[in-house]
């Protein structure tokens, strides 16, 4: 009785928070094949307009060839053009509550009164060009460990023997980073917390800004929408350019003198960072903080992408049908790849570690398809570790929840990148 009662009232708490938000927009079924003009998208909506197959067809058909050639989708030229540029921190929310709306104008009034400090952002122009330009100057919050930072995360103050980057034990301790991508629609604090405590771990952190999410928003949108929408194209396009915006950022922590690199997604940011790591064997630490396999079934069954799916519905398609014309940015359709990536690369590496935390009170990633991804983990014999949260998606944010959260976390990459340090 008492577990029944827990659950009526945790799926009540989480129904609340998923609907607290006014702003959400439908919008109509478009199947945006001008944003994969490149991998065909050109030449199907010809053969739609000639009536030789239909839309639903044609994107179809699209998917099933990103996912038989996904390295010719997801692969890309590195930029050119990264740099650490110094701004005043903004929270960009993507709500319209007031005291949301309060704390922006707040955290804006003490960076006019000089109540704040400029912090480093690296940007660059991403790989994936979209219509938005300022969608396509990726923007990280850079979090760097500085030289005399120690295995227990504390300064060296004393010059005690961290200074030049070595451990006391002898040899030289390897430079480790974390790239963190938080969830859709999250304002541009969200997931900062998290590192700040890799960093007294030891691990520089990049806190990567989702394409069309805080300062790469375009100006029409209160939301993240761009990122999930009812414009199947678009949507599939985000996807593709936060992959590669993530590889990117690799790319330039190498250049850094970076040796060992991890990533953490939450919600939406999972499924971008599980297929950046299938993608990306130099990933060797990932944390998926809620999981699912099917890009399409969250869409249809979530609470948060209702008015997606209400979109969906009124198009005439079906469950099905939404989950074939995602296919090519489902974590499921690259099982294979994660576990081929995440294998031992050479004598004496070790194969890649993997977090998986999921919620049985989840409305918006269904708990039995965060449990497919255990199953193929299994299946695919993947090195993985799963934590289980007495709570939903949303409520994951709320005390005492998110405090658990991030012990899960926390834990397992601080565990994790003190495995690879050997």
């Amino acid at each position: 009785m008492l577990a029944r009662l827990y659950a009526k009232w945790m799926y009540a708490w989480e129904t609340a928070l998923t609907t607290r938000d006014m702003n959400r927009v439908e919008r109509p079924l478009e199947w945006g094949f001008d944003a994969l003009a490149d991998v065909g998208g050109v030449e199907l909506a010809a053969r739609v307009e000639r009536g030789e197959m239909s839309g639903l067809e044609a994107m179809i058909a699209l998917n099933e060839r990103i996912v038989a050639e996904p390295h010719a989708f997801f692969d890309y030229q590195t930029p050119t053009d990264f740099r650490i540029e110094e701004y005043f921190p903004a929270l960009y929310p993507t709500n319209v509550r007031p005291e949301t709306l309060e704390q922006e104008r707040e955290w804006k009034r003490r960076a006019e009164v000089g109540e704040l400090r400029k912090v480093p952002f690296l940007r660059f122009t991403s790989p994936v060009a979209t219509p938005y330009p300022e969608n396509d100057r990726v923007n990280a919050r850079w979090y760097e460990v500085k030289q005399g930072i120690g295995d227990r995360g504390v300064e060296d103050r004393e010059g005690k023997g961290n200074s030049n980057g070595k451990r006391e034990g002898g040899g030289r301790r390897p430079k480790q980073a974390m790239i963190v991508m938080p969830q859709w629609n999250a304002d541009a604090f969200s997931h900062n917390v998290l590192c700040e405590m890799f960093n007294r771990f030891g691990i520089s952190c990049l806190r990567l800004s989702k394409p069309y999410h805080d300062v790469r928003r375009p100006a029409e949108l209160e939301r993240s929408d761009y990122a999930v929408s009812a414009n199947v194209g678009r949507t599939i396009a985000a996807c593709r350019q936060a992959v590669v915006d993530i590889r990117s950022c690799v790319d330039w922590l190498e250049s850094q003198g970076y040796e060992q690199f991890g990533v953490l997604g939450t919600s939406l940011g999972s499924a971008y960072a599980f297929i950046a790591a299938a993608m990306d064997s130099r990933i060797r630490v990932c944390a998926f903080n809620h999981a699912s396999t099917q890009f399409g079934d969250v869409v249809w069954t979530g609470q948060s992408t209702r008015h997606v799916k209400s979109a969906f519905e009124h198009a005439g398609l079906t469950q099905d049908e939404v989950r074939a014309m995602f296919a090519g940015v489902s974590p499921m359709s690259y099982m294979e790849e994660f576990a081929a990536t995440g294998k031992a690369r050479w004598e004496g590496d070790k194969p890649r570690r993997t977090l998986v935390v999921y919620a049985p009170y989840d409305l918006t990633f269904v708990v039995k398809y965060s449990r497919e991804v255990l199953t193929n983990f299994a299946k695919h014999g993947v090195d993985y570790v799963a934590k289980v949260l007495p709570c939903g998606h949303y409520t994951t944010g709320e005390t005492p929840y998110k405090f658990l959260d991030g012990w899960y976390l926390g834990s397992f990459v601080w565990g994790s990148f003190k495995r690879l340090r050997g």
